[in-house]
């Protein structure tokens, strides 16, 4: 019994250590646009976004319950076995923010949590119906309805604020900026915290702690949406600065629309109990508001390179947890030897990542390393009409653009 309440212990701390690295890896999401078009102080921002994710972590816990109700067999899933899926989620998402990549720590984790059950309890305790209708089907559909919505809101946007006032609209475009990336903030908690919860709620049922089909505890609400507010205090500048100047171009109106379709889809998505990915719904509709502008600009290639590390993350993940579950089966000694692993190749990390070192003092910098618009981007932008009746470029000097 000792030895058991450890083993469930070790697991509590790993999956708030999953959280924590969730909260950094993902502050882009809610603040690169701001921070980049000057709307906030990058300090001040990350401090507002983890504030309301831990304000949105109270708001719902459907996401929670699918993961700890409905995505895996509870039956014989041991702690173990959430560990090993833990271990796989968090060494993808250190690795991808040492290289500035924004993937997504939901399907880390998903990618984590179905691998160590398929090498512990066989493909038949992963339930496929749950996996595809409210994991695989969001993470395709989020950034195509995100980037149709931040595109049509673009260009309405220029439209009404055709006869605007030049310093009147930018001022109040930036303003707009700040609560649409507090609304992005919201949701990120109500939907990614709640993995967390699920996570620590499945491996409190695995344990024997609580009962099945129990929603989580408040204090495992209460420390999964501390975790993850810390880390986004901390900031994962990396991965701000790569969201902040390699996508698009946008200027504040295209900021605006861009985080408040993002947010919409996001708090939906959490409503209906579906495990989205706000990476993939951030960057659908900051490339979707890129192309709402005339003579906006989506660097494909860079885009190119997203999709692939999306398309990788959740095989990824299942394949370093399910390596880690089976070395965890050996008793005692085998989850022993994945902490030290997992503790060793973390450190490990950190001290790569010390050699340039990315933080708020030098996050907008681009040291000309700006990717031009390549022949895809050209060939859109000369075949897109703009709406008719719309005044894409204001008359007088044009707002400062960010690059996202």
């Amino acid at each position: 019994m000792e030895n058991f309440s450890l083993i469930l212990a070790i697991v509590v701390v790993t999956a708030l250590a999953f959280d924590f690295t969730n909260g950094f890896h993902d502050t882009a999401n809610a603040m690169a646009t701001t921070i980049s078009t000057g709307a906030m102080k990058p300090k001040a921002a990350v401090a507002m976004s983890a504030v309301l994710n831990l304000v949105g972590a109270f708001l719902s816990v459907e996401v929670a319950n699918t993961i700890s109700k409905g995505l895996v067999n509870e039956d014989g899933i041991q702690p173990e076995v959430i560990f090993a899926a833990l271990v796989g989620a968090i060494l993808w998402n250190l690795l991808t923010w040492l290289v500035g990549l924004p993937s997504s720590s939901s399907h880390a984790l998903m990618g984590g949590l179905i691998g160590a059950t398929i090498a512990s309890a066989g493909a038949g305790a992963v339930h496929g119906d749950v996996l595809v209708t409210k994991v695989l089907i969001p993470a395709i559909a989020a950034p195509l309805v995100a980037g149709l919505a931040a595109m049509l809101a673009s260009r309405l946007t220029y439209k009404l604020g055709k006869n605007a006032n030049g310093e009147a609209a930018k001022k109040g475009y930036r303003t707009g900026q700040i609560a649409s990336a507090g609304l992005v903030s919201l949701a990120h908690g109500t939907n990614d915290a709640q993995k967390t919860m699920g996570i620590i709620t499945l491996a409190l049922v695995a344990g024997g702690a609580v009962a099945p089909d129990s929603d989580p505890p408040t204090w495992v609400i209460l420390s999964a949406g501390l975790a993850i507010a810390l880390g986004t205090y901390l900031g994962g500048w990396r991965i701000i600065r790569t969201m902040g100047k390699g996508l698009t171009d946008l200027q504040p109106q295209q900021g605006f629309a861009a985080q408040t379709s993002a947010a919409t889809v996001i708090l939906a998505s959490s409503h209906l109990g579906f495990s989205l990915s706000t990476t993939h719904s951030v960057s659908g509709s900051v490339m979707g508001a890129g192309l709402g502008r005339k003579g906006g600009v989506v660097r494909w290639s860079t885009a190119t390179r997203m999709f692939v590390a999306w398309g990788l993350t959740l095989p990824a993940a299942a394949l370093v947890a399910a390596i880690a579950e089976y070395v965890t089966s050996f008793g005692t000694w085998g989850t022993a030897f994945v902490a030290v692993f997992l503790v060793a190749s973390s450190a490990a990390i950190w001290v790569v990542s010390r050699r340039q070192v990315i933080d708020h003092t030098n996050v907008n910098d681009t040291n000309g390393t700006e990717e031009p618009a390549d022949v895809v981007t050209t060939a859109i932008t000369a075949v897109t009409p703009p709406p008719t009746g719309t005044v894409e470029e204001p008359d007088t000097e044009p707002a400062p653009t960010a690059t996202v």
